[in-house]
């Protein structure tokens, strides 16, 4: 694997961590600002989260799997 094919694997795990937190951060939004009106919306970002931790575990073990040689 080249230099470049393991820069564009390390930005698509930092892109895919960055989305995991985003939906982390709407989570959070809902608990501290409206959570008696918006709690029905948990399970959805809650399942999106998820989702998206495991995207970013699966790009980080390629990755690294990758950076091994």
């Amino acid at each position: 694997m080249t230099e470049d094919e393991l820069k564009a694997m390390k930005k698509e795990v930092s892109s895919k961590k960055r989305i995991a937190t985003d939906w982390a951060s709407k989570i959070h939004d809902v608990v501290e600002d409206s959570l008696w009106s918006s709690y029905q919306e948990l399970p959805d970002l809650a399942q999106k989260a998820v989702d998206a931790c495991e995207e970013w575990a699966s790009a980080k073990a390629k990755y690294e799997a990758a950076a091994k040689g």
